[in-house]
């Protein structure tokens, strides 16, 4: 079939081997690849109830129809497994080069089980996989082992003309719940702790490089689709935002919308936002536009601090969501100091929202007497030791390296701990916005705010921020559109340019496959479906859609705002009743 090797690799940690499957274009069909490949992998391959961190989890790698296309935007890989942060389903998506160099492989997915003996890298690249001692590497950061793994591809394989690496730093190594898996240096596959599942199965590195190209349906027309995108990305003020502020614009549109989270979700607003805002992001640092592979977004800020104690350092951000997680819930007041603690958990292997998350917890619970650390708002070498200890699972670095779970009832924070089903929100209160509750409520992987980006409509005004009955039904309607972008897999920056009849153009001109918007939308609910029932499986139950009670009960100051537990219940069941499942949130178990 077009857009696909019709081909997955398997590969057997414990006895260092490998093993090739076909992937029948009937198949293919139903799931696209992605996410919908993927679910359906861990549904057949994965014990139910399994240990996340056990051999038998296993570790799913893949790309999407669209990779290796040179469609925009669709340089993205996705990983996907049983969470140890979540104890539910794991999916994690990164940018950058690499799955380009996936694609070229020669196939659409990977998946690995078992538990190799010693540490290992692999090597894989045309119809096969090689198994490297890396005794060598173990305890580098992530940005030593990507150049050296590089360097001994360039060394030793010449025909590799590209490789791409990924790798984890000592927080995968020491299996931290909310590691993550790095490559290009700052680009991170990083929520639900993937790296911790990589990290259990005893990889440091995985290097792709191959000569396969896909074959499209309609390479005329795929190259005149992506022409228009780009004549149209000109006057698209998305774009043009993105490319020239980056994510850190959201600093002052949150900030506006007084729905900031700041000081650990206390406060909807901060005091010194002027000194982490996009602005002060371009003032105190040479800033350049970043893309990834085949995206005209650019979003990205390759960074370098000017002036200070950090001078000269360099990073590929820090993003909004890092900005919010250390700026705002932790009340860090510069930007330099963000892009410091960003660095060192870019180099640790730390997912950056939820370790900003945990310091500003424990900045808590050490202002109310609750732990024997000495640490407060805006305490930038405080944070930092922090995350040291986190990553080598020290002192109270071991507590919260288990997440926010157990960390909040080791320190007796469980009605002040902020999450949802074991992962954090993102930087959107949604006290502010009520559909982002709903999102944080209903996705897939805890509280996650990329499953439908539902910030958008509601900051834009295509929705009202306040409304709650009728509300989910656009909600399903983004959420089944971003389903299909994530078994593509896409860019979510391409939201708006990619609507229904762009993705069903760039299917047809890849896969040669006819659909219109009803079949994608049922092809997304049958997916999603299958998540749901993967999570009901690991003991998930609709208990675990509600919100922390901290929303409830606290009103943010700037707005008098917040969301009540019958508005979020109005919308829960709206939702699930759009999606077709029952009033406990199950679906039909076909």
């Amino acid at each position: 079939m077009h857009g696909y090797y019709n081909k997955m690799m398997e590969l057997d940690l414990a006895q260092q081997s490998f093993t090739v499957k076909e992937i029948p274009d009937t198949f293919l069909r139903t799931v696209f690849g992605g996410k919908g490949l993927a679910i359906h992998l861990l549904l057949e391959n994965n014990p139910a109830g399994v240990d996340a961190l056990s051999p038998e989890n296993n570790l799913i790698f893949t790309t999407g129809p669209l990779s290796g296309t040179g469609v925009w935007g669709s340089c993205r890989y996705g990983v996907f497994t049983k969470s140890p942060q979540t104890g539910y389903y794991s999916e994690s998506y990164s940018g950058g080069t690499v799955a380009e160099r996936m694609a070229d492989t020669g196939y659409d997915a990977f998946i690995l089980h078992g538990r190799a003996e010693t540490p290992v890298w692999i090597e894989i690249c045309d119809e096969k996989a090689i198994f490297h001692p890396a005794d060598d590497l173990r305890g580098l950061e992530t940005y030593t082992t990507e150049d050296r793994i590089k360097a001994w591809v360039n060394e030793n394989r010449p025909e590799a003309k590209k490789c791409g690496v990924i790798a984890i730093g000592p927080s995968g190594e020491n299996q931290v719940k909310f590691a993550v898996i790095e490559n290009d240096y700052w680009r991170s596959a990083g929520r639900t702790g993937v790296g911790a599942v990589m990290g259990s199965k005893n990889i440091k590195g995985i290097a792709f490089w191959g000569t396969k190209k896909k074959q499209v349906a309609n390479p005329e027309a795929l190259k005149h689709f992506n022409k228009e995108m780009v004549r149209l990305s000109k006057t698209d003020k998305g774009a043009h935002a993105y490319k020239t502020m980056g994510t850190p614009m959201l600093v002052d549109i949150m900030n506006d919308a007084q729905g900031f989270p700041t000081r650990y979700w206390q406060k909807g607003q901060a005091e010194h936002r002027d000194r982490i805002n996009a602005p002060a992001l371009h003032r105190q640092c040479d800033v350049k536009p970043k893309a990834c592979l085949y995206c005209f977004m650019a979003c990205g800020r390759l960074s370098t601090i000017k002036e200070g104690r950090h001078k000269g350092l360099q990073l590929e951000g820090p993003e909004y969501e890092t900005i919010y997680a250390f700026g705002g819930l932790c009340e860090v007041t510069d930007i330099e100091e963000i892009i410091y603690l960003n660095d060192i958990c870019d180099r640790l292997g730390l997912d950056t929202m939820t370790a900003g998350n945990l310091a500003a917890l424990t900045i808590e619970a050490s202002l109310q007497g609750k732990v024997d650390e000495s640490i407060d708002y805006g305490d930038v070498d405080g944070i930092a030791v922090l995350l040291e200890k986190i990553a080598y699972r020290r002192g109270i670095g071991a507590v919260l390296s288990e997440g926010i779970r157990y960390a909040a009832e080791y320190m007796n924070m469980t009605e002040q701990a902020v999450h949802v089903k074991g992962l954090e929100p993102a930087g959107y209160d949604p006290r502010v916005l009520k559909g982002m509750g709903l999102a944080y409520g209903t996705s897939d992987r805890g509280a996650c705010h990329l499953r439908a980006t539902f910030y958008k409509p509601e900051l834009s005004g295509m929705i009202d921020r306040n409304q709650i009955a009728g509300k989910a039904e656009m909600f399903v309607e983004w959420e089944d559109r971003l389903t299909i972008f994530d078994c593509m897999i896409l860019c979510r920056f391409f939201r708006d340019m990619y609507q229904w009849d762009q993705l069903l153009e760039m299917i047809r001109c890849v896969t040669g496959t006819e659909m219109d918007t009803s079949g994608l939308r049922t092809a997304a609910k049958k997916i999603k479906d299958n998540v749901r029932r993967f999570n009901i499986r690991e003991g998930m139950t609709f208990e675990d859609d509600k919100l922390p009670k901290h929303f409830h009960s606290h009103v943010l100051p700037e707005s008098g705002q917040n969301i009540s537990e019958a508005d979020m219940d109005i919308m829960l069941q709206e939702y699930y009743r759009h999606r077709g499942w029952s009033e406990k949130g199950e679906p039909p178990f076909l």
